[in-house]
């Protein structure tokens, strides 16, 4: 495992002001007071892997900024992304309360500032203060949600291009609106893509193309621009 480099807290994970349906922001004072005692604030440079699928469970990651990529892998090598973690997500929870191996592959995507908790500490930390466990119970059931629109996208018989709308719509949750359309930072290869949508890089690349041919998007390098959302939202009713 690629070991973090440590560095200063950024704002977010001193103070747990984290967006969305992050972790910290539920909990108490005095519950954000003893977790800001015992966690360790780490970097990850970009592909660095916090656990790996099967990982005997060391603790709770909670993401502060960056993205990082959630996958699985099959005894053939086939790899398929859950999804993408964004900042305020827990990782780890449910194997660190079971004492189960991590279900997945955690690798950051950029470079990401994480919050780490040792599992001794984090079961100290909810006996102390059991308030917590709204936030615990608030993070598994966003995960579980999340699991099964995934299975339901992908088993239930969802083309190509409306799986890959589906991923661009939720990228451009966090971009920038623009005269041309919402610009987003989108780190994903092709290979990557094909991952997180069950297709193989060809079908991508080419389905990439038509939404450029219709103006629906543009990609070029990691920038993707969202150019008509309603046309891809059409796709999602195909």
């Amino acid at each position: 495992m690629t070991v973090p480099q440590r560095f200063e807290p950024n704002e977010n994970c001193h103070t747990g002001k984290l967006p969305g349906h992050g972790f910290f922001h539920r909990l108490t004072p005095s519950a954000l007071k003893y977790l800001d005692a015992v966690k360790i604030v780490s970097t990850y440079p970009q592909d660095a892997i916090l656990f790996h699928e099967e990982d005997a469970p060391r603790g709770i990651y909670i993401l502060c900024d960056g993205q990082l990529k959630l996958s699985v892998s099959s005894s053939e090598g086939k790899t398929l992304i859950l999804r993408i973690a964004r900042p305020g997500e827990v990782l780890g929870l449910m194997a660190t309360l079971s004492n189960a191996p991590y279900e997945m592959t955690a690798a950051a995507l950029n470079t990401c500032q994480v919050t780490f908790v040792c599992r001794d500490a984090f079961l100290r930390f909810l006996a102390r203060h059991p308030e917590a466990y709204g936030a615990v119970v608030s993070q598994l059931g966003a995960h579980y949600q999340i699991a099964c629109e995934q299975l339901r996208a992908l088993g239930l018989g969802a083309s190509a291009p409306e799986k890959l709308a589906k991923l661009f719509l939720d990228f451009s949750d966090q971009g920038e609106k623009t005269k041309e359309g919402t610009r987003v930072r989108f780190p994903l290869t092709h290979e990557e893509i094909g991952e997180c949508i069950g297709t193989t890089r060809e079908t991508v690349s080419r389905t990439i193309s038509q939404f450029k041919s219709e103006h629906l998007i543009d990609l070029r390098g990691s920038t993707l621009l969202i150019q008509n959302r309603n046309g891809l939202e059409n796709l999602l009713g195909a």
